[in-house]
């Protein structure tokens, strides 16, 4: 497996995971019809958005590392 791909896989680094995976799971069920898989799109850009407001309330208050570990 690549790097970019083991990484992308690691929840230390993409905290949506599952989201992520619920996502595409949809897509490929659906036929990649974009419009019946909006609320997986929604819950992981939700579940982007919380981590990427965690993250950078840690580096403003010199919390290391920027994101918690998923263990």
């Amino acid at each position: 497996m690549p790097m970019v791909t083991r990484r992308l896989r690691d929840p230390d680094i993409n905290p949506c995971l599952s989201e992520s995976d619920a996502s595409t799971r949809c897509m490929d069920e659906n036929n990649y019809d974009r419009e019946r898989c909006s609320s997986y799109f929604l819950k992981y850009k939700n579940c982007r958005r919380f981590w990427n407001s965690v993250m950078i309330q840690r580096r403003q208050n010199g919390v290391q590392p920027s994101m918690p570990t998923a263990a």
